[in-house]
Formats: C-alpha cells, structure tokens, sequence
C-alpha cells in the first residue's frame, strides 16, 4: 500500500539545514525535496537519506514550480496528502501530526499563533496581506473579515490529494511568493473544507524583496475583481 502523507520542500540553497529538515520530517511521513537548481548541493546532501526522494531541476522555477512538481511527484506515486513547508527551519516538522489530524479538511493551513524573532515589519506586513485576502475571498466584515480566515500567507499547509490535484488541473498565474494565496483562492473557490492549526513559526531568513510584495498586491487585486 503507498504512504498517505507526502511532505513537499522547495529548496534552493538550502544546504545549512536541509539535512535537518529532512530528518526531522521523516520521521512522520515521506519527504519530497525539490532542489530547485540550488548550487551548493542541496540536493546532494539528502540523496539516499531514508523516506527521502528529491526531485532536481536544470533551472529555477521558483516556489510555484517547486511545490507544483512535488504534487506531480506524490500523484505519480499515489499519495493521497501533499504537506508543503519550508526548508530552513521556521516550520516545526514536529508539528506535521497536527496537520494529519484534520483529515475532514481538504487545506489545512497553519496558522502562525506564536512568532520567535520575527521583525515587526513583517508581522505587520503578515497581516495587512491576511486582511487583504480574506476581503479578496469573501467581502464582508464579520467574522474576522472577509473569509474569517487567520493566516491566509502561511506556506505551512496540508492538501488532500482532491485539492493538490485540483491546482494542477488549474492553470496558475503565479510564481513566486503570491503563489500561497492564489492556491489557496482555488481551493476556498471550488467550495472544498479549509480547516486551520497553530503553529509556531520561526524567522530564520527572509527572500521576500519589494517586487514580490507588490506582485502579491496585483494578486489579491486581481483575486478581488474576479
């Protein structure tokens, strides 16, 4: 019988802490590292590891392309969940049971309840953008705005395999960053169960330079008029 659960990491030049993330990953489901044209080895580093497969690409296609061929991976080998995460270590793989247990949902987002040296800026750049999204999904006030949803950027998500598949069967604009929220309208869209869990979220760096907050802004702009 194939596993249920794949856990998907885009990766590119993570060589300080894939080893980590992989193991620790590992431990509660099988891992799908899509080295994403890294040059210092990443990928290297966790080939052969055990419950670990890695995907390479020739050239980078971004965190879109990234987790779109880790799905293409787990539909190929059957897998009936996709559980995206990061790969230098702001996501607790521990956490990746409580994600398991919503199995009423089709996308499990986890939400970032407690935050560990994250910069206000982007705390508040993190919730302008929820604000923004949850409007962009459903306009009215109440409960909590919009789609009443509490983390709508978090990149730490379980999708069930109807959901994984749904996105690539959808043809997706997005490529960077604003990917997070234009899946996530896809699924909220075709009316399948969104469930949330809290997780702690850890910065440990950040990629996230102005053209990709403003690309996220025409994003939800586009989702709004849509």
């Amino acid at each position: 019988m194939s596993a249920r659960l794949l856990v998907v990491v885009p990766a590119y030049n993570e060589a300080a802490t894939i080893q980590e993330v992989a193991r620790l990953a590992s431990r509660h489901a099988d891992v799908c590292v899509v080295d994403d044209a890294s040059t210092d080895g990443t990928g290297d580093l966790v080939a052969g590891m055990p419950r670990v497969a890695v995907v390479r690409h020739a050239k980078n296609t971004h965190i879109a392309g990234a987790i779109l061929d880790g799905f293409r991976h787990a539909r190929a080998h059957g897998y009936e969940q996709c559980l995206t995460m990061d790969a230098g270590l702001s996501h607790d793989p521990e956490a990746i049971p409580s994600f398991q247990a919503r199995a009423d949902a089709d996308l499990v987002l986890g939400y970032r309840a407690r935050r560990e040296g994250v910069p206000w800026q982007r705390v508040a750049l993190s919730g302008a953008a929820n604000w923004l999204m949850n409007l962009a999904l459903e306009r009215r006030a109440l409960p909590w705005g919009g789609a009443g949803l509490r983390d709508c950027t978090s990149g730490y998500r379980l999708y069930s395999r109807r959901a994984y598949e749904l996105l690539l069967e959808t043809r997706l604009r997005c490529r960077a960053f604003d990917f997070h929220i234009e899946s996530l309208a896809c699924v909220y869209r075709a009316g399948l169960a969104i469930a949330e869990v809290p997780i702690t979220y850890r910065f440990s760096n950040s990629s996230l330079r102005r053209e990709i907050v403003v690309e996220a802004l025409r994003t939800c702009g586009r989702l709004w008029v849509r």
